[in-house]
């Protein structure tokens, strides 16, 4: 296996582990503190979120604080059903390092 295929097979997994942008009200005032809020698969860890944006962002991590969202259930026409979980990672920057997840990547 060559070097770079071994780079974007990283790279691809690290785009898997951060879903999306969590763009709220609540996310962008904190987004003003230095922190960013990410929508990551329920295996994510803490370590495997910290890498990811760090290699596709290239900014500095201090700290990342993840959230287990259990999902509601819901009625639709009489009938019961499930919202998914989901998980949440707030991701706390360096000082003087920012994200602007508006723009996309």
């Amino acid at each position: 296996m060559s070097k770079s295929s071994k780079t974007n097979n990283v790279t691809a997994k690290m785009y898997d582990t951060l879903v999306r942008p969590v763009i709220t009200e609540k996310s962008m005032i904190s987004s003003e503190a230095g922190k960013v809020t990410f929508l990551v698969p329920l295996s994510a860890s803490k370590d495997d979120v910290k890498a990811a944006v760090e290699a596709i962002f290239n900014v500095k991590v201090s700290k990342v604080n993840t959230i287990r969202q259990f999902g509601k259930e819901k009625r639709f026409k009489g009938y019961i059903g499930q919202r998914s979980d989901f998980k949440k990672a707030v991701v706390t920057l360096a000082e003087g390092q920012n994200i602007d997840v508006t723009t996309g990547i």
